[in-house]
């Protein structure tokens, strides 16, 4: 019953949120001159101090931790489990609609960062607070994102991974669960520097593994890939397909879209201000090649490794979505593609645990901008918990309650973001 009233919730906000971000998306294209599509550009602002701390690389890579993680794994396989593959062609159109959004929320959080323990930090609660003015949105704004990513997001991160070992080799979700809490409290406790250093280093690897092994199974697929992509178009515009026709598919697809790369509701911005410079419009472009790499790349590899394969068979209940992944890489590679996906899966969700973390933090330091190492400490120690009980928490109740709260943070960040449009070159 409560996951039924969850999902009602869910729907209801994401159909406003996501003509919020339609519009929004729209708008800043018009009016910065079709931004998104400037490739070259998107590459200038690495210019900048690289051997830094924070470096726009390496903040570049913490960004991607958060957005990538589940959400391009588990995320889309769910995606296309509920919606059909039409999901995968909404999926790609928010993602170039939405990336001015994250242009411009990058922007703005350079804009308006400021120093705090010798880093840069900043994201919507500090534009809401230094641009709008209104300190009381940015507060509510840092609660929403204490609550989205230390009691949600980091939690199903933690679910997916100990439901990939349980299926993998029947593991025991408690035990998996303690050994991440135990293995992310060493990342976590050296504070801003170890995040993006471990963030910096694992990043690339973990890409490169998943593109190149991505890369082989569809290369072996060439002749069925025409298929697939017709598949997806045709299930686009199906007006007799599952659920309310043509709007299971948009809907999902966007959801998942912005669910996977975060363009619009606010989260990327809190990365991109911790750059060490103010070069706001390369942060921007820089943040823009993100969301391209996380969506347009790893999830859509991911969709064709799911569609190449016979999913339609599997008929789960209390689904995540990664068990679609999972039977994928195991249908085309064996025993090795469980053991890759493994791998692949522990680093993307713990990537995202570690960024996630840290977003929680700088929304937590906003809100007492005093705290003491004491009460950081104590934020850790709830943040481990609760990687704890995620590992054995409801799958369908966990995506529920983090796409409720996305879909508010996208509600309060495209309200700041078109308020301080004038700000934004």
């Amino acid at each position: 019953m409560v996951i039924i009233i969850l999902t009602l919730i869910n729907k209801s906000l994401w159909s406003i949120t996501i003509v919020l971000l339609i519009f929004s998306g729209l708008y800043f294209t018009w009016r910065l001159k079709f931004i998104q599509f400037r490739i070259k550009n998107m590459f200038k602002g690495f210019k900048s101090r690289e051997s830094s701390v924070a470096s726009p690389f390496k903040v570049l890579m913490l960004t991607l931790g958060a957005r990538i993680g589940i959400g391009s794994l588990a995320g889309v396989a769910l995606a296309i489990y509920i919606g059909g593959p039409g999901t995968v062609f909404w999926l790609w159109i928010s993602t170039i609609i939405v990336a001015s959004n994250a242009y411009v929320e990058s922007y703005l959080g350079v804009l308006f960062h400021e120093k705090h323990d010798g880093f840069n930090r900043g994201g919507p609660s500090y534009y809401i607070d230094k641009g709008l003015n209104n300190k009381s949105l940015a507060k509510i704004y840092s609660i929403i994102v204490l609550i989205t990513y230390i009691l949600g997001f980091l939690t199903i991160q933690a679910n997916t991974i100990a439901k990939s070992f349980q299926n993998f080799n029947n593991s025991n979700p408690l035990v998996i669960g303690i050994l991440l809490a135990i293995i992310s409290g060493f990342v976590i406790i050296r504070g801003t520097k170890g995040i993006i250093d471990v963030s910096s280093k694992i990043m690339p690897f973990i890409g490169i593994l998943y593109i190149a092994v991505s890369i082989y199974v569809l290369g072996n697929n060439l002749d069925k890939l025409p298929d697939i992509f017709r598949l997806i178009i045709t299930g686009a515009f199906d007006f007799k397909s599952v659920g309310m026709g043509i709007l299971t598919p948009f809907i999902i697809g966007f959801q998942r879209g912005i669910f996977s790369n975060e363009a619009g509701v606010g989260s990327g911005a809190i990365a991109a201000s911790t750059v060490d410079n103010d070069d706001a419009r390369g942060q921007g472009m820089i943040q823009v090649a993100g969301i391209y790499f996380t969506t347009l790349v790893l999830c859509t590899i991911t969709a064709f490794m799911v569609l190449l394969s016979n999913y339609q068979e599997i008929n789960l209940e209390n689904i995540n979505g990664i068990e679609l992944t999972q039977y994928a890489f195991n249908y085309h590679l064996g025993n090795y593609g469980g053991i890759i996906l493994m791998i692949t899966i522990f680093i993307f969700a713990f990537s995202t645990i570690i960024s996630g973390y840290y977003y929680g933090e700088t929304s937590f330091k906003y809100l007492k901008r005093d705290a003491t190492n004491k009460e950081i400490m104590i934020l850790k120690i709830i943040t481990l918990t609760l990687l704890i009980g995620g590992s054995i928490a409801n799958s369908l109740f966990l995506w529920n309650l983090v796409d409720i709260f996305i879909a508010i943070m996208g509600m309060i960040n495209i309200y700041a973001i078109f308020k301080l449009r004038s700000k934004v070159k």
